[in-house]
């Protein structure tokens, strides 16, 4: 093949001089400038942030936490008011733990000094654990709904049946 045929390295290109302008490449695989892909007024108005379509599995368990702290605090406004729900990945255990928690509840600590507040009780609910017990997402909000109601119990110092009538404990494994 010989040099003539080959084209050079700069057809296609539209030179400019030294700092008049961009220089213009040739079109390498049907990839040349494009106009919008859709017209300023054609734009779809923005989702709220979290809310599109493409939630995260972890975005989705928040709001099935948040669904069930807030039916909860709805019935126990007074009691709840100042509890702290929190979501983890996983529990810290030790690594030849028999069991691995799915919620913990962290009572009231005082304040160590009389300006000092102390912290609230925290309700932590542990998503993996709760996400591989559960076949779908019914299944996964029924165990949740059950393992927050214990917590709360526990918390209140009531059987789960007075915290929220609908509990049902199932045949699912606790913590």
């Amino acid at each position: 093949m010989s040099s003539a045929s080959r084209p050079s390295p700069t057809e296609g290109r539209t030179e400019t001089t030294a700092g008049a302008g961009p220089v213009r490449r040739r079109n390498r695989h049907g990839r040349s400038g494009r106009g919008p892909a859709v017209l300023p007024g054609d734009m779809p108005a923005p989702l709220p942030l979290g809310r599109g379509p493409h939630r995260t599995r972890s975005e989705r368990f928040d709001d099935l936490v948040l669904d069930v702290a807030d039916a909860l605090v709805e019935r126990w406004t007074g009691e709840l008011a100042d509890v702290e729900w929190a979501v983890e990945d996983v529990p810290r255990v030790e690594a030849d733990a028999d069991e691995v928690p799915l919620t913990r509840l962290l009572p009231a600590q005082p304040g160590e000094g009389p300006d000092e507040a102390g912290t609230p009780p925290r309700v932590v609910v542990f998503r993996r654990p709760l996400e591989l017990r559960a076949r779908d997402r019914d299944e996964l909000a029924a165990l949740l709904h059950t393992v927050v109601v214990e917590r709360v119990a526990e918390l209140l110092r009531l059987p789960p049946e007075d915290v929220d009538p609908a509990y049902d404990p199932g045949d699912e494994p606790r913590d």
